[in-house]
């Protein structure tokens, strides 16, 4: 039977998947209604939503999942029968540095966010009702040079934020176990295209390239990961949102590994073309770094139960999803400079007047 809500709260939704998730929700499903709930943190950009504005089922506001109050009210006043919830601190490095915003965020905001969700969907005010949780696929940890993660894998988290994200999946688990909420979890591998913040690796790296400046590659560069376009992404959400059993859990991965140093050599060669310069300059950025603590050696995404349950699979190969990814980033170059310089901050209060909806 497939599930397809009439109201959706969009936590975090201002930021790189969530907001490209909205995008492509309202594309395919225009009569559904989509508030979206971000506390704008700096990874948060309103700009990502320009082509939403003035869309009357598209509602932006300004909260912050662990306010148990403005949870509830935005719960019984639209009406929600499905959460997708991407709001948490994201970025590894930060965690490291300063892992308590990310326990108060990712754990606790987790908990209020479900427990205001479970007092609403045993209010029985909607019929029907899901909560999905959008993880990652580092809460499984590191593995060795062969095999996949699965479903079944024990988590293993090695990094306070990885750590963080295990622990809200472990309490969405748990709400489905002990009180039978019809809650769904995805883990994903790591995601590139648009409107990805600059501190992530292939924004960086074509931020630095056309500014010539150093390329940062952590210890050896042989690093492994996943790539998935965020497009891909979000039409697997989707999928598992309407077709999903609840309590199940999907690995959702693009069935792309690479190696940092060949992805940074990739980009380079890319932009070599694009900005006119010679074979091979932009590889001379290159600047290999210390490694960071409690970095995973490799990470890949088996994704075939997703595929054989619900049919999905990646539209996109790496080859035309980084050119694409490349070519938009060119083509956003106010964007960019916004983002980097910290102006697009000031585009929520020139919206809103910089108070709550």
């Amino acid at each position: 039977m497939i599930f397809v809500p009439a109201s959706l709260l969009v936590t975090g939704g201002a930021g790189f998947i969530g907001s490209n998730f909205i995008h492509s929700y309202m594309a395919g499903n225009p009569g559904c209604r989509v508030t979206n709930l971000d506390c704008l943190t700096y990874a948060g950009n309103l700009k990502n939503l320009t082509a939403l504005e003035g869309n009357p089922n598209y509602r932006f506001v300004k909260g912050d999942i662990g306010d148990a109050a403005v949870v509830a009210r935005l719960l019984a006043e639209q009406c929600i029968d499905a959460v997708v919830h991407f709001a948490a601190e994201s970025h590894v490095d930060r965690s490291i540095t300063g892992p308590e915003i990310f326990v108060r965020t990712n754990v606790l905001g987790t908990q209020i966010l479900l427990e205001e969700s479970r007092k609403h969907w045993q209010s029985g005010v909607v019929a029907d009702f899901r909560f999905l949780q959008i993880s990652t696929d580092e809460v499984y940890g590191s593995l060795g040079d062969t095999g996949y993660f699965t479903e079944e894998t024990p988590l293993a988290a090695n990094s306070p934020y990885s750590a963080s994200k295990a622990g809200a999946d472990l309490l969405v688990r748990a709400y489905h176990e002990t009180f039978g909420m019809p809650t769904l979890n995805t883990r994903c591998s790591n995601n590139y295209g648009p409107y990805h913040f600059p501190e992530k690796l292939i924004p960086l790296l074509i931020h630095n390239i056309i500014n010539k400046k150093p390329l940062p590659v952590y210890g050896d560069g042989l690093n492994v990961r996943d790539w998935l376009h965020v497009r891909d992404h979000a039409v697997a959400i989707e999928a598992v949102l309407k077709q999903a059993a609840p309590g199940a859990v999907y690995n959702i991965g693009g069935n792309n590994e690479w190696k940092n140093i060949d992805i940074v050599n990739l980009v380079c060669d890319l932009l070599d073309g694009r900005l006119g310069r010679g074979a091979g300059e932009n590889r001379t950025l290159i600047t290999f770094v210390k490694d960071r603590p409690g970095h995973d050696r490799r990470y890949a995404i088996g994704a075939s139960k997703l595929t054989s349950d619900l049919g999905w699979s990646p539209a996109y190969t790496f080859e035309q999803g980084i050119a694409e990814t490349i070519d938009w980033y060119l083509a956003n170059q106010e964007w960019v400079a916004d983002v980097t310089s910290g102006a697009y901050l000031a585009y929520y209060h020139s919206q809103y007047g910089g108070g709550a909806l």
